[in-house]
Formats: structure tokens, sequence, C-alpha cells
């Protein structure tokens, strides 16, 4: 029995492509897709050429997956099948297909973070996260797209082009991790990983109705990685539903000796089932987060009935926001001094094939004194203790992901939000950069639709280390609303 358009919460048909199998599997969760695998009730080779369809299919009109891997895809659905006919204990993610950012290095297949200069660049070596979601099972489809290294919330670049909203093609899809996230919404595949210093897992998700986990720093190590011990920059999992999310990372969590910061608590920690009982928790609503950042009205009263929900599921709901005061400062400095750091050299000598964003954030860095670092540092770490002492009183903060919603995909940025100039591409993402500084995790879900069909994320935060704490309310709210099952019409009228 496949899925409707029904089942999906919309009433229009999806074109899944032409194959027989498209309209059974392109939607499934991940669990349930792993599962049919897992028992053989439909084999690896099947969903890959399922996904292969979908993407022949769909792709051209979203631009999420930018290199395409469909043979090594099929070696390696040929492969998985090969171990479960021989009676092998499959790994959790077995015969999944995925594609991966494009600034994630792949062994063997192009890595061009969205610009010119790496167009022809293929690694030698996976990193890590990879490395961990190749053991776990997965076929690699190809990879997603990104902008120009990976800097703004708004998926171009010049190598690919624009990456587009699969619930209307003529907005953004957010970014960084814009194509993951577009993919996703689209059917292209089950499971992303992304990345997050700024939002660029969660403004994606929230844009593209999907859910995206800022896990707290060290939950997911990173390796290589020049600034080992930074933690505003971070790696996580994407997915449709939370427990999907929740099942990649427990694959992706968990000590490695090559990452300084990694958490000892072991990814399976994250495998079993979300279910919890809220009732009681004291909850925090931040509308307008601390009152200094702008928001889109539409943004604000979409989110409203969330607070609703979450006192129908017992919580004790009130309005309030731990102080954020420097925040920005400490987010800007560090994000600075990690691009200088990162693409210095880089700058140094293909100035001209940059884009000028990114070599004014690389500039910022360079005009830092030690004096500008520590204070930057400080402010972090007041914040931290502010925040945590917030937490005492609070278990959970919801707060709207985006303070716009997803807009003309023809801009470079929203250079206005309710009436206020956005002076810069960061501006803009001021509702998420202020978590990031706090280093908490941070989860986008699903939050509702504008007037005009577009969705909105709402942001779940959580004391420092709660991930699971924030994937079981996120999972219990998505459970209560739905929201996250109504697909976009990619039809060919469309």
């Amino acid at each position: 029995m496949g899925l409707t358009a029904k089942d999906a919460g919309r009433g229009a048909p999806y074109d899944l492509g032409g194959h027989p199998l498209a309209d059974e599997i392109c939607f499934l969760s991940a669990r349930e897709l792993a599962r049919r695998i897992r028992e053989r009730e439909v084999s690896a080779r099947e969903v890959t050429e399922a996904h292969l369809a979908r993407i022949e299919a769909v792709n051209p009109r979203i631009n999420a997956i930018v290199t395409h891997t469909a043979e090594r895809a099929l070696q390696e659905a040929d492969a998985a099948d090969a171990l479960l006919a021989s009676g092998a204990e499959p790994p959790p993610l077995h015969g999944l297909p995925v594609a991966h950012k494009d600034t994630h290095e792949t062994a063997g297949v192009r890595t061009t973070s969205g610009s010119p200069l790496l167009t022809d660049h293929v690694p030698v070596r996976d990193e890590l996260v990879i490395e961990r979601m190749r053991a776990a099972g997965t076929v690699m489809l190809g990879k997603t797209n990104v902008p120009e290294f990976a800097a703004g919330s708004h998926t171009f670049n010049p190598v690919f082009g624009t990456t587009r909203n699969p619930y209307d093609l003529s907005r953004s899809a957010g970014g960084s991790s814009g194509g993951a996230a577009a993919a996703l919404a689209a059917g292209l595949h089950p499971l992303a990983d992304g990345s997050d210093m700024g939002g660029s897992l969660r403004n994606p998700a929230s844009f593209c109705n999907v859910v995206g986990l800022r896990p707290s720093p060290g939950r997911v190590p990173s390796w290589p990685n020049e600034a080992a011990w930074a933690t505003m920059a971070v790696q996580g999992p994407m997915a449709r539903e939370v427990a999907d999310a929740a099942l990649l990372l427990s694959v992706l969590a968990g000590p490695d000796p090559r990452s300084p910061i990694a958490l000892e608590t072991p990814g399976r920690a994250f495998a079993g089932p979300l279910e919890s009982d809220l009732t009681g928790l004291r909850v925090a609503w931040a509308p307008r987060l601390d009152g200094s950042v702008p928001f889109e009205p539409e943004v604000v009263a979409t989110l409203e009935p969330a607070v609703k929900v979450f006192t129908e599921l017992g919580c004790v709901v009130e309005e309030a926001c731990p102080d954020l005061s420097g925040a920005d400062e400490a987010f800007r400095v560090l994000r600075a001094w990690q691009f200088e750091l990162g693409l210095g050299t880089v700058m140094d000598r293909h100035r001209d094939q940059i884009k000028p964003t990114v070599v004014a954030n690389i500039e910022d860095g360079r005009r830092l004194t030690g004096a500008d670092v520590g204070r930057a540092e400080a402010l972090h770490t007041r914040l931290y203790h502010r925040v945590r002492e917030f937490f005492e009183r609070y278990d959970l903060l919801l707060a709207p992901v985006c303070q716009v919603l997803p807009f003309d995909a023809g801009l470079e940025y929203p250079t206005e939000v309710a009436g206020e100039p956005m002076a810069s591409y960061v501006d803009w993402m001021r509702s998420v950069y202020l978590i990031s500084a706090t280093g908490c995790p941070a989860l986008s879900v699903p939050g509702g639709f504008s007037a005009g069909g577009l969705p909105v994320g709402l942001q779940i935060i959580g004391p420092h280390r709660a991930d699971l704490a924030v994937l079981q309310a996120g999972y219990a709210f998505e459970q209560a609303t739905a929201y996250g099952r109504r697909r976009p019409a990619l039809t060919d009228r469309r």
C-alpha cells in the first residue's frame, strides 16, 4: 500500500518520478525504511532506485543535490543486499540513501564548498561524520548544495546556482544546509548531515518544514578541524521527523580521540523511543527573544498556537527569555576569527574569486586584536552562566527559528525585517546565532504555515547538553501538531 497525498497532509498528487515503488518509499520515515530493508520487505537496491528516480524527476526544479553518484549508490545498495543475504547483522542505517553536505569531505567524491576554487577538489578521505554514516550502512546518492564556503543562510553559489524551496520555488530554501533541507522536504532522501555556526541547520529546516538539530558542542565530534577547541560551529542531523533526527544523532554522537571536546556519552543514548511525559515542565516562551531582535509579525503569529500545544501537553508556560547581552559581540568576533583562520590564506591567493561578503568577514577577523578576542571570550563565559541560571528556573525555552518567512530566492539576503534595516547578510539571522552563542542544544521543528502556505519553524532550546530532552519535547510537539506531515506539491504543474 503506497503513501497517498492525503496521508502526507496535502490534497494534491505527487509526481515521484514514475518508479513503481517511488510513491511508497520516498516519504517513508528513515526508521520505517530501515526496518523494511532489514526485514527484507524491500531491497536496498529497490529503495535506491526509487530515490534516484525521484531525484531525476524533481531535483532539476529545486537544485538540491548538485553532485550525483548514482552508479556508486547502486553498487553500495547491492553490497547492502548481499550483506543481508549473508545473514550478518546489519548496522543501524543499513541501505538508507543519503546525500552529504558539500562542505563535508567525502573520499573519492568532489567537495566544492560552493567555491569556484574547489570545483574539482576530490578529497582522499572522509571526514568523521561521513565515516560514521558510512560505517552505519548508508548509501551515497551525492552531495547537497551550500552557499559559497557555507557563508550565509541562503543557498546559492557560482558553481551550482541557487537551491529553491520545495514549498514555493520562487523562495529561498535557507542555508547553509539548504540543499540538504530542500532534498529532505522533496523526498530525495530520508536523512541528511549538516552543520551550524549561525543557524545553518535550523534556518533551512524552518524554511523547508523539516527537522534540524544543533547539538551541544562536542556531542557530534568534528575531524579534521583546525580549531578543534572552538565551540561555535557544530555538525548535526536533519530529517523529516524528530525520531529520524535522533536516529542519525545516535550514529553521529559519541567520543572520538581526534576531537578534544567530544562528549563521552555514547550515541546509543539517542537510539531509543522518544515518548516522554511533559507534564509539569516549566517552559519559557520568547516570541521576540529578549526584545532586541525584530521579527516579521506573521512569523510570531504563526507560532503563537505552539504555546497552547505545550500547555495542552501539561507544561507550565510563561513568557520569559534569558539575558542575551554580549551574545551578539561574542558570536561576531569569534566567527570573524574563525573565518580568518580557515580562509585567510585562500583570500591572499585568490581574493578576486571569493564573494565580497566572505572577504569582508575575513578582513574583520584580521582587524581583531588579542584584546578583542579576549573580551569576546569573557562575554561568552558570562552569557553561559546567565543562561545556566535561567535554566535553573525553566526546563525549556521556545522561540521562533527565523525572523522572516522564506524570502525571494533572487535576493542575496533580506535587507529589512519588520521595517528595521539589516546592515549585513547575517543581521537577519540573529534569532539563531544568539542561541548558538549560548552553547545550548536547539531544535528546529515544523511549527506551522503562514497564510500563504510558507513553513515556519519553532526553536526548542534546552539547558547545556540536554540534547535528549530537547528531542523528546520536539517529538511530543510534532506528534500533537503533525505540521511536518504536510508535503510540498511538486508536480509537473509547478
